[in-house]
């Protein structure tokens, strides 16, 4: 998928660079939020999320769920730790605006 992909994904949601707080940058210089950002922004809606290595398939998968329950509420996968934090909140900001 590749860390651009993720982020025009983050973008479509709305998602604004305006606080570069705990950003990154691309190749391209388009900000991006780190993964302690990412890991902000789940925390203030309420999840938990978790990013492990798959050594199995060279990937990183990060997968999240609220306080109450003990089943995930959803996961993606990426190449990189950064990517695949940046498809989770993209995925997380499609999940609470559907709500």
């Amino acid at each position: 998928m590749g860390l651009n992909l993720a982020l025009d994904e983050l973008r479509a949601t709305g998602w604004s660079d305006l606080d570069s707080t705990g950003c990154a940058y691309d190749r391209d210089g388009r900000a991006y939020p780190g993964v302690s950002r990412v890991r902000q922004e789940f925390a203030a809606a309420g999840f938990d999320l978790r990013i492990e290595r798959v050594d199995q398939y060279s990937c990183f998968r990060a997968s999240w769920r609220d306080a109450a329950s003990s089943t995930d509420a959803g996961a993606v996968v990426g190449f990189t730790e950064p990517e695949a934090a940046v498809y989770a909140l993209s995925h997380l900001r499609r999940t609470l605006a559907a709500v």
